[in-house]
């Protein structure tokens, strides 16, 4: 591993521990040369997922564009970045728990869904808006 700041190879490894629910592991690194300190995370490379639009396309499953969703919907709410990456995380593993390779854009959205209504009721309002294309006032009145 390179020093991200100055390219030198004489890296060491400070400490080390598993996240995601034992998914992954974060590194915490020197640099022998500049002494600054920089953090990896090492996961297990994934299969690919392939997403169902809903008029008919496939695309592949791409874990930023649900953290976006997510972002869009929980601006100006007391919701951490930290949550939206546990949330993105966790959709994700589910996604790839369902043993499926091909995955409809509904059963993303209601993973999503269910996790923000636990979290916060309006970002949950604000992303079931967008992703059941809501038309008019009675969509958000059948839904609250």
């Amino acid at each position: 591993m390179k020093c991200p700041f100055c390219g030198a190879a004489n890296v060491s490894v400070l400490e080390s521990r598993t996240v995601n629910d034992g998914v992954s592991i974060r590194r915490r690194r020197e640099c022998g040369k500049c002494d600054k300190r920089f953090t990896t995370i090492e996961e297990v490379k994934r299969s690919f997922l392939w997403v169902i639009k809903k008029d008919g396309r496939r695309e592949v499953f791409d874990k930023e564009k649900v953290k976006r969703g997510i972002l869009r919907a929980i601006e100006k709410r007391p919701v951490s970045l930290d949550l939206v990456d546990d949330i993105t995380d966790a959709v994700e593993m589910e996604m790839l728990r369902s043993d499926k390779q091909e995955i409809p854009t509904r059963v993303i959205g209601n993973a999503v869904l269910k996790r923000l209504k636990k979290i916060d009721k309006v970002a949950w309002l604000r992303f079931a808006s967008v992703y059941l294309e809501f038309e008019d006032l009675s969509d958000f009145e059948k839904l609250i």
